[in-house]
C-alpha cells in the first residue's frame, strides 16, 4: 500500500486517489485503505487509469460482486456486467436519483469510467447525502426518520410525452419493460459507518401513507437538502478517468450541458444489501423480481 495518496476535491465529498494502479490485483491493505476512504469522502477519482472492460469489472470486484448491467437496459456487447451510459442511446440522465433504487437491494457502488468525451460540458454532478441529513432542521429530521418512500422505475429520466421522439419512446418502453416498485426508508442507516443520510431521489415517488401532492411536497422539501451547492462534487471528466462513488449514501445527475456531442461512460456496479432504516427495519418489495440483476444475499 506504499504510495497510496488521498487528497480532499471538495469540503464534503470526494476525493483524488493516486499512488496505486487499479488495473492490477490489490492487496488487502490497499483495499481496505480504499474503503476507508470511500466511507470517508463518499466518492473517489483516479486518474490516468489503463482499464478496458474487464480489468475495470476486477477492480470493482474488489469492492464484492458486480451486478448485471441494468434489470432491463441492454449491456455493452460481449459485456452483460458493463452498462453503457451513452448519448447515442437517449438524454442524459440529468436529474437527481440514486442507482436502481427501485430494486430490493440496490448497489451498494457505482463506477463510472471514460470512454468517450465532449470538448465541453458533460459533468456528473454527486451530492452527499448524509452531510444533507445532518443539515436538516431537528423536527424536520426527526419527521424524515420515520418515513417510507416508494421507488419505482416508471420515472426515470422521464419528460414530457410531447417532447420524446420515437427512440427516446422505445428507450423508455425498454426501460420499463419489468415494473418494479420497492418500499425504502427515507432515511437509510449505512452498514458501514452507521452515518445516517437522505434514501431518495428521482425514482422515489410516494410517501407511504400521504397522497401524491402531499408526497411531493415532503420529498421535494428533504431533496433540496440534498442539493445544496456545498453537498456537491461536480466532476469535470477527463480522459483515462474512473470515479466511484457510494450508492448508498450519495445521489448524481449526470448534466446535459455538452450540446448532443458524442459521450460515453461505462458502467459497473457492486451488488449491495437491503437497506434499513433507524429502528432497524429493512425495505420491501411490492412488485419487480430483480434476481436476474442482483440476487439478495441470504
Amino acid at each position: 500500500m506504499s504510495g497510496i495518496e488521498i487528497q480532499k476535491v471538495t469540503a464534503h465529498i470526494g476525493a483524488r486517489v493516486s499512488g496505486v494502479d487499479i488495473s492490477r490485483p490489490l492487496d488487502g491493505e490497499t483495499v481496505a485503505a480504499l474503503r476507508e476512504a470511500l466511507n470517508a469522502h463518499k466518492a473517489l477519482v483516479f486518474d490516468d487509469v489503463d482499464l478496458d472492460d474487464a480489468t475495470h469489472q476486477d477492480f470493482v470486484r474488489h469492492f464484492g460482486d458486480v451486478t448485471t448491467a441494468h434489470p432491463t437496459v441492454y449491456s455493452v456487447a460481449g459485456a452483460p456486467n458493463v452498462l453503457p451510459v451513452d448519448s447515442e442511446r437517449g438524454r442524459a440522465a440529468n436529474h437527481w436519483h440514486t442507482d436502481v433504487t427501485f430494486v430490493l437491494n440496490p448497489p451498494q457502488a457505482t463506477t463510472l469510467r471514460s470512454i468517450t468525451l465532449p470538448p465541453y460540458g458533460g459533468e456528473t454532478l454527486i451530492a452527499n447525502a448524509a452531510a444533507a441529513y445532518r443539515r436538516l432542521p431537528e423536527p424536520l429530521r426527526n419527521l424524515a426518520d420515520t418515513l417510507w418512500a416508494e421507488h419505482t422505475n416508471d420515472y426515470d429520466y422521464a419528460v414530457p410525452d410531447e417532447e420524446i421522439d420515437e427512440r427516446q419512446a422505445a428507450q423508455r418502453a425498454q426501460f420499463t419493460s419489468i415494473t418494479y416498485r420497492t418500499v425504502h426508508p427515507v432515511v437509510r442507516v449505512h452498514p458501514l459507518t452507521g452515518e445516517r443520510g437522505l434514501f431518495i431521489g428521482g425514482f422515489a415517488q410516494r410517501i407511504v401513507g400521504l397522497s401524491p401532492g402531499e408526497s411531493r411536497e415532503i420529498l421535494d422539501l428533504l431533496q433540496a437538502y440534498v442539493t445544496r451547492p456545498e453537498n456537491i462534487l461536480r466532476h469535470r471528466w477527463s480522459e483515462n478517468q474512473l470515479v466511484v462513488f457510494d450508492n448508498r449514501i450519495t445521489q448524481h445527475y449526470a448534466v446535459d450541458n455538452y450540446d448532443g456531442l458524442p459521450r460515453r461512460l461505462h458502467r459497473v456496479t457492486v451488488a449491495g444489501d437491503v437497506p434499513a432504516g433507524v429502528e432497524g427495519k429493512e425495505s420491501y418489495s411490492i412488485e419487480g423480481d430483480a434476481s436476474h440483476y442482483t440476487p439478495v444475499a441470504a
